[in-house]
């Protein structure tokens, strides 16, 4: 009864955004990489200029399998392209491996924000997993636990709500390192020459798109952590 009430509508509205932004990425993605890029290079060829030029020389770039399955890897400071990415001389292409460099350029020059979310990784894996099961747990069995030293009582309706805060404040820290990576890579694209100004556009509109999943999936946190919080208060109400 908790879990399904009216408060559910923001689930929905979340699973919604998500699906329109992945449908317009995909769609996005599917147009450009029917365009050639003029440089004729592929997107790992770009990669390589573009750390190079950087003065990266000890990133590595890989390919990995999978459709938009790109990343960095600061860990073990390595690069993987997507077969749709790798081989591919498309302006998708181009413009995905760029964004993935500007990453690596982040972590190579110590973009702060990049630095905070990598320290928050492991406690927003963690409240991923537990902040749900512990909400669940609160409701059904109502469990709380007094706050040494002070007058304030911590349920395990509470507890949830700020593991899930975690991953919530993951997802929001994400953006601007996202959208900063972009921003690098349409800047190299044009500043090394690999792409004109007609080009840099089109790659503009391909690394918005993405974009735009990373901010349907932080709303969507949101949303989710906002019900929680409603499902705690109607709980105590």
């Amino acid at each position: 009864m908790y879990l399904y009430d009216s408060s559910y509508i923001l689930v929905l509205i979340g699973a919604l955004l998500c699906f329109v932004a992945s449908g317009y990425l995909k769609k996005t993605f599917k147009k450009y990489s029917q365009v050639r890029c003029q440089s004729g290079i592929s997107g790992a060829e770009a990669a390589a200029r573009i750390l190079r030029s950087s003065g990266i020389v000890d990133v590595k770039v890989e390919r990995v399998p999978g459709n938009l399955t790109d990343h960095y890897d600061p860990r073990n400071k390595t690069l993987r392209l997507s077969d749709s990415v790798y081989d591919s001389n498309s302006i998708a292409a181009v413009g995905v491996a760029a964004h993935e460099c500007g990453h690596a350029v982040q972590h190579n020059r110590g973009y702060v924000l990049l630095k905070l979310r990598s320290l928050l990784l492991p406690i927003a894996s963690i409240g991923s997993k537990l902040g749900f099961p512990l909400v669940f747990l609160g409701i059904l069995f109502g469990l709380e636990f007094p706050i040494p030293g002070t007058d304030y009582i911590l349920s395990l309706i509470d507890l949830g709500i700020i593991f899930f805060g975690a991953a919530v404040l993951f997802q929001l820290l994400t953006l601007p390192v996202e959208f900063n990576a972009s921003g690098r890579a349409l800047h190299v694209l044009h500043d090394y020459g690999i792409m004109g100004d007609t080009e840099v556009g089109d790659a503009r509109r391909v690394l918005t798109a993405a974009a735009l999943t990373y901010v349907a999936s932080a709303a969507t946190a949101a949303l989710q952590l906002f019900r929680l919080i409603l499902l705690r208060d109607s709980r105590r109400r």
